[in-house]
């Protein structure tokens, strides 16, 4: 039920996608423009070094070697590859400086991409919340400017804690993708298919639980009219229907897979214009359904029809 309102009320509300999207498209724009700047200056003897040529070449033929069914050549591939990782290592050795001064200077700029993209993100929480709480129509803009103090306070702690989950989560999935062929007796297609395979289900139960922790974060500031420390302690406290949230959060995720995966292959990649925005969007109303759920609060569906608390009600207007 809380997966169907959320789907109905995401695709009620699918213009703001639109609102969002040129605002993403010009932060992205801007901050991987000197993200770029920075990996230049910093990296350029890594970036042309004959070691890392060394490493695509070896990465590009293991690829084809896959998908050309050439298994001799994937059995020599692990030891070629340790040499080739151990002289690029000798490289990184000599470089550190670089390495580091370019490493904080890109991590910089994407935790101050993901700053402004959380602040579209609040914005359309507003406009979600005034659409589930009042039937209203609030402009993307007029929510942003609105929110913003709050916005900024909340993106100042949300941002450095999922930061580091997040990284957490792709460590865990990168080693889990390299640790499961060695199992194997042999590197093959069916050890690499299954190493994906358990890796991709890793990131999206990580990503999954992530979002069923904080999803009252978000919402208890802005339909609960909490402080930033006080949303918090509640969503760290909110341990009821847990595992409710937990499966319309890893449904969701699967779904957002696929749907992106499909649309991106069948239009060459335009269409992720469109599903990439619509997939945050959703999870934002995931969000707020499932806080009022909880809550015990009612909200609009349609112009006629409410939810939550009780059973959905129709609305007599004549």
């Amino acid at each position: 039920m809380r997966f169907r309102h959320a789907v109905k009320l995401t695709i009620d509300e699918f213009s703001s996608v639109f609102k969002s999207l040129l605002y993403r498209l010009i932060t992205a724009v801007v901050f991987f423009s000197l993200s770029y700047v920075i990996i230049h200056l910093g990296l350029a003897t890594i970036v042309n070094s004959a070691e890392l040529a060394e490493l695509k070449t070896l990465c590009s033929g293991f690829l084809r070697s896959l998908f050309g069914g050439n298994y001799q050549a994937l059995q020599a591939f692990p030891e070629q590859f340790h040499a080739a990782a151990r002289a690029f290592w000798h490289l990184l050795g000599a470089n550190v400086g670089s390495i580091v001064g370019a490493l904080i200077g890109v991590c910089a700029m994407y935790l101050l991409l993901r700053y402004f993209d959380g602040l579209a993100q609040f914005a359309l929480g507003g406009t979600v919340n005034d659409r589930m709480s009042m039937n209203a129509k609030t402009s993307f803009s007029a929510s942003y400017f609105r929110r913003i103090g709050q916005a900024s306070l909340y993106q100042l702690v949300y941002v450095p804690l999922t930061f580091v989950y997040d990284i957490a989560s792709v460590l865990a999935c990168v080693l889990l993708m390299f640790y499961i062929p060695s199992l194997f007796t042999a590197w093959n297609l069916f050890s690499v298919l299954v190493s994906l395979s358990l890796s991709l289900t890793l990131i999206l139960c990580t990503q999954a639980l992530k979002l069923a922790f904080v999803s009252a974060w978000l919402p208890a500031m802005i339909a609960g009219g909490k402080s930033v420390g006080k949303a918090l302690k509640e969503t760290a406290h909110c341990k009821k229907s847990f595992g409710k949230r937990f499966a319309a959060f890893l449904s969701a995720n699967y779904l957002i897979a696929v749907v992106n995966v499909g649309f991106g292959i069948f239009t060459l990649g335009s269409a992720l214009l469109i599903t990439v925005p619509l997939s945050y969007f959703f999870l934002i109303v995931l969000q707020f359904v499932n806080y009022y759920h909880d809550a015990g609060k009612k909200y609009f569906i349609s112009r006629t029809e409410i939810a939550g608390g009780e059973a959905p009600e129709t609305l007599n207007l004549n």
